[in-house]
């Protein structure tokens, strides 16, 4: 959520900043709602100041009859003052939700862009590797192999799920232990399991809610939603709390299932594990003091490419345009790996700083020393990495001639020494 005060005092540069993204800024009746507000707090403040000041004269007159007056006034004005109090916290519950849709502001440093086509390539790893016969898409490899079923997994829920077979089901625990060791090694991440589902105020505190309802999977009772991400439930960990500076930086790894609608998605993806609606991920997440934050992003977008580069898998890294920013990112990188089944590069990471909207949302706060007004955290998140697409990157990449996939080195002891998937 954007800072009232920032917004009354560069309202015009904010609606600016907002429109690099693409849509309407959203804050047309900010300005006529922030004017009501301060009036009807103006005009209360002023009237509980009389009645305070009136109330210690009555007390202090023994004859009651010489300031009757008075008390009837104060009658009249603790009515209004009810009044007011009320139609304040309406004025201040429709700006809240008002603030609530509007989206973050981009970096200043965020190119400017209309849609992914205008993300600016940051800097590239490894080289895809040149086969000597026509690579295969993941599907078909998983289904000859027979690691992979669609079709079964149609008939148990329908399009865009699948069920992982033998080496193929071993080999997405894999991937999920081997990045939850890599990054908790050397205490550099706390492992976390959280919650899959979770209730309405902890998917508003990081922007999921009220305007995305409609892509995310719900329980009408009791009135929880399926994660989308595990970004939501850590993140909201601290929500309403006031952290110590010396606890700063705060970092987690969590594994979770993730359930997306993926309503926008029609006709995208349609085959394979591209675009599913439930896959694991490996999210990582820190708060961090304002300052920091940058620091702490690039950080985090090397974690998240070490586990590309020590599975020996082609990826570029590419700045997202104010146009291609999700709701909550001030800045994202996207980490896309080659896919030499699709000739293409796909995103398997989104590495984002949020600065401090998700906090003032979840009211997430740190205070620097003792008796100091406390400030929100900056939270940043990104995954490290979306598990269903590095097997899917894993099997495009390692494919041999005959239809089998070599495991890479790092992953056998995962594997139980398994060198190579055969048909």
């Amino acid at each position: 959520m954007l800072d009232i005060r920032y917004l009354r005092d560069h309202l015009d540069a904010a609606e600016a900043r907002l429109k690099s993204r693409g849509a309407a800024a959203g804050l047309e009746s900010f300005r006529a709602l922030d004017a009501r507000r301060r009036g009807l707090l103006g005009e209360s403040e002023a009237l509980k100041a009389d009645r305070n000041s009136v109330s210690a004269l009555i007390g202090q007159t023994r004859d009651k009859s010489q300031v009757q007056g008075e008390i009837v006034r104060m009658k009249a004005v603790s009515a209004r003052i009810k009044e007011l109090d009320e139609e304040l916290r309406l004025v201040e519950d429709e700006l809240r939700g008002l603030l609530l849709t509007v989206p973050n502001l981009p970096d200043a440093a965020c190119p400017l862009g209309s849609s992914e086509t205008d993300n600016p390539e940051v800097r590239r790893w490894g080289t895809p590797r040149h086969f000597a016969f026509p690579p295969k898409p993941h599907w078909e490899l998983g289904e000859s192999l027979g690691i992979l079923d669609f079709e079964r997994a149609a008939k148990l829920a329908g399009a865009r799920f699948s069920v992982g077979l033998k080496a193929g089901a071993r080999l997405e625990r894999a991937l999920i232990n081997f990045m939850l060791d890599l990054h908790t090694a050397g205490d550099r991440y706390v492992e976390v399991l959280p919650p899959f589902m979770v209730n309405r105020d902890t998917m508003t505190g990081t922007g999921q809610l009220p305007k995305f309802e409609a892509d995310l999977f719900h329980l009408d009772e009791p009135d929880y939603f399926l994660i989308p991400t595990a970004e939501v439930p850590v993140t909201n960990l601290f929500r309403d709390e006031i952290l110590d500076v010396a606890q700063l930086p705060l970092c987690y790894a969590a594994y979770t299932p993730c359930f997306r609608k993926e309503a926008g998605a029609h006709g995208r993806d349609t085959r394979g594990l591209i675009r599913q609606h439930q896959f694991n991920k490996v999210e990582l997440v820190k708060f961090t003091c304002p300052e920091e934050s940058d620091a702490e992003l690039e950080k985090l977008l090397n974690d998240a490419e070490s586990v590309l580069q020590r599975l020996n898998l082609p990826y570029r890294v590419v700045d997202l345009c104010t146009g291609d920013l999700g709701f909550s990112a001030a800045r994202t990188f996207d980490i896309e790996v080659w896919l030499p089944g699709q000739q293409a590069f796909r995103e398997i990471s989104s590495c984002s700083n949020f600065r401090d909207f998700q906090a003032r949302r979840a009211n997430i706060r740190f205070r620097r020393e003792a008796g100091a007004k406390p400030e929100f955290v900056h939270t940043l998140n990104g995954s490290g990495l979306a598990v269903g697409r590095t097997l899917v990157a894993v099997l495009e990449n390692w494919q041999e001639a005959d239809g089998s996939v070599l495991i890479p080195e790092v992953l056998r002891p995962y594997m139980g020494g398994i060198e190579k998937i055969v048909p």
